[in-house]
């Protein structure tokens, strides 16, 4: 098991404050999924612009999570009504809505496939074209069960996922689905009296090793960071295993 912290490189105005559910960064320019019924959109913009340069609405009754780029489109997944919406990434046409199976929450490409998770502790490997699942891998951390596995990214062979409602971030192996890292992201808590929800949410992996972008719901701030190591103990007094740091009371 591998620790890290977080050093904090830059950081980015947030455009519009979205309620962010996914995220993608390549060149300087930043892809979104905002949430929420009846405000869900994709929106673009390059980093460190005030607001976004475009945005497509999604209709009220769908609610817009996890997004990725994948064979020159992007995918973005919606809540609790199976359907994924493929759109054009430069001029946001929305090119195709394709049904699947299970709630979604967050997507990345991962090679060859597709890996899509609904806030359990199961990511489902699937077709980059249809969104056909494949298989499924299990999550685990030293035996035990992970699970609010929310929005994904891909780097360095890993799968890196945001924990729901925990300032943390697992690192973890597709092949056996077993945690190798964790990473205490507590440094970049934004404090947001009175909304509960403007929790860490939307990891995009950068080209350089060990590189993010990492932002959260309705967050002032995007935040560039690289992972430095922190030593061969979980963080925190009171966490007796790493498992204890990725569960809902941890």
């Amino acid at each position: 098991m591998r620790f890290h912290r977080l050093r904090v490189l830059r950081r980015f105005p947030h455009p519009g404050r979205g309620f962010t559910q996914g995220l993608i960064v390549t060149d300087g320019v930043a892809w979104e999924s905002t949430g929420l019924y009846g405000e869900s959109e994709l929106r673009r913009y390059r980093l460190g612009a005030g607001q976004p340069e475009a945005s497509a609405p999604l209709p009220p009754e769908l609610f817009a999570e996890g997004i990725c780029r994948a064979g020159g489109a992007i995918w973005q997944l919606t809540w609790r009504e199976r359907t994924a919406l493929r759109w054009h990434p430069d001029t946001l046409e929305l090119l195709a809505t394709v049904p699947y199976n299970r709630e979604g929450w967050g997507i990345c490409e991962a090679g060859e496939h597709l890996l899509t998770s609904d806030g359990s502790g199961e990511l489902v490997r699937r077709d980059p074209q249809t969104l056909a699942p494949l298989d499924v891998v299990k999550i685990r951390c030293e035996g035990a069960r992970v699970s609010g596995l929310n929005d994904l990214a891909w780097a360095n062979g890993r799968i890196w996922a945001n924990i729901l409602l925990q300032p943390c971030l697992a690192g973890i192996d597709p092949g056996t689905g077993e945690v190798t890292d964790i990473v205490d992201a507590r440094s970049l808590r934004e404090r947001h009296w009175g909304d509960p929800q403007a929790v860490l949410n939307g990891i995009a992996a950068l080209p350089g090793d060990g590189e993010f972008m990492l932002t959260g719901k309705t967050w002032r701030f995007i935040y560039h960071v690289r992972l430095v190591p922190a030593g061969p103990r979980a963080p925190g007094r009171r966490h007796r295993r790493p498992a204890d740091l990725l569960s809902p009371g941890g």
